[in-house]
């Protein structure tokens, strides 16, 4: 009877509270049995007593006995329910366990399909007439790419596309900046989360001229023949960003990150890059004449072929910097830092260099017709080839030593 309870409790298909019940019953049959003819059985009494064993035995040590047996059999039972409880606390740990974790996926599946209706929503906005619903559509996915991580990348390449497909190659020429909508969505990408990006910003050829990017974070972004003319982008980060070919005449660019950046053949035609940090920028065949680069940072900055005409480069960084056959024709380079610059065959013509620091410089074959060399640190510096030199001259006006090097010189 307690085996047949107690299987029907373990196996039978009953609800949580009979289960339970039916345990208890086995337990508390399985006890008395123990106290009573276990107890009996244990203590010797396996078969009835002959008259002759109750006259060998006295009453109470025949109490005696089964008191002991009992007592045995009392531990044995404790010990019993001990590991009972233990095994029947696991097992309400593991339900409790089991049902927490399906509560959990059951919530995070309907998180995900509420996430996905709202996707859904705000992507039809996008595409609405009006501009308020266009609006609330941007902003409602950068909530949307806020609240869910996996998501960042999908809404912001969608919001990418937004820019793309609404900027001004299909707009009115009379036109000269975004739209609300679209400079709504340049806002939102320029603040994300740049560590969550899967993969870079793709803005290929994107015009939007007079854009407000201001502290945008553009790092490793794809800006390559974007039209960015007169764009505000002081404070931005574009680091490692491709704007190779990319239209940034009169562009505001001061205390702008352009380290690693490619602007290779860009136009920067009166640009503002003051105090700009460029390390290691490559401005090959750029044109950045007239150009404020009041203070910037240009170290090992490749410039080759750049024209740099009429530009303010006073008190810049071009440390190593490769301005090889550059035109820096009437530039303004006072107290500019070119040690170990390679400035060979570049056009110095009528450009000021006063107080600038030219130490171990290569200015072999440069044209420098009418440079001011006034207080320039000429000190190992190679001017072999260089035109317009004189070698006195030089030497009167700007600090020169031993190592300087005049060779052949081309003067006239």
């Amino acid at each position: 009877m307690i085996v047949s309870t107690a299987g029907i409790a373990a196996f039978a298909p009953l609800l949580d509270w009979a289960r339970w019940i039916l345990a208890g019953l086995a337990a508390i049959g399985f006890i008395a049995l123990l106290l009573g003819p276990g107890a009996h059985w244990l203590a010797g009494e396996r078969q009835p007593l002959t008259d002759q064993e109750r006259r060998e035995l006295s009453a109470n040590e025949r109490v005696e006995a089964i008191n002991s047996a009992r007592h045995t059999l009392l531990q044995s039972a404790t010990g019993l329910v001990v590991i009972g409880g233990v095994a029947f606390t696991a097992q309400g740990l593991w339900y409790t366990a089991q049902t927490l974790d399906t509560a959990r996926q059951s919530q995070l599946t309907a998180q995900q399909s509420h996430i996905t209706d709202r996707y859904t929503k705000t992507v039809e906005q996008l595409g609405s007439s009006n501009l308020d619903v266009r609006l609330g559509g941007i902003y409602a996915l950068e909530r949307l790419a806020q609240d869910s991580i996996r998501d960042h990348q999908t809404i912001y390449d969608v919001l990418v596309s937004f820019v793309r497909t609404h900027d001004l190659k299909s707009k009115a020429k009379s036109i000269s900046k975004p739209t609300i909508d679209v400079q709504a969505a340049l806002t939102v990408i320029g603040r994300r989360k740049m560590h969550l990006d899967i993969s870079r910003l793709d803005l290929t050829g994107v015009r939007i001229p007079n854009a407000d990017l201001t502290g945008a974070r553009l790092k490793n972004a794809n800006l390559a023949g974007a039209d960015l003319s007169g764009a505000k982008l002081s404070y931005a980060d574009l680091s490692y960003a491709d704007l190779s070919g990319a239209k940034l005449p009169r562009v505001i660019l001061n205390r702008a990150n352009l380290t690693h950046a490619k602007l290779f053949s860009a136009d920067l035609s009166n640009a503002d890059l003051t105090s700009v940090n460029s390390a290691r920028v490559g401005l090959s065949d750029a044109n950045l004449s007239g150009a404020s680069l009041n203070r910037a940072y240009l170290g090992e900055a490749g410039m080759s072929g750049s024209d740099l005409t009429g530009a303010d480069l006073i008190g810049a960084n071009l440390n190593g910097a490769g301005l090889i056959e550059a035109k820096l024709t009437n530039a303004n380079l006072s107290s500019a830092d070119l040690i170990q610059s390679n400035l060979n065959k570049a056009d110095l013509s009528r450009s000021n260099f006063e107080g600038a620091n030219l130490s171990h410089s290569n200015l072999t074959k440069a044209n420098m017709v009418d440079a001011n060399l006034n207080r320039t640190d000429l000190r190992s510096a190679d001017l072999s080839g260089a035109t317009a030199i004189v070698e006195i001259k030089v030497r009167g006006i700007a600090m020169t030593n031993t190592e300087t090097q005049f060779g052949l010189l081309s003067n006239f």
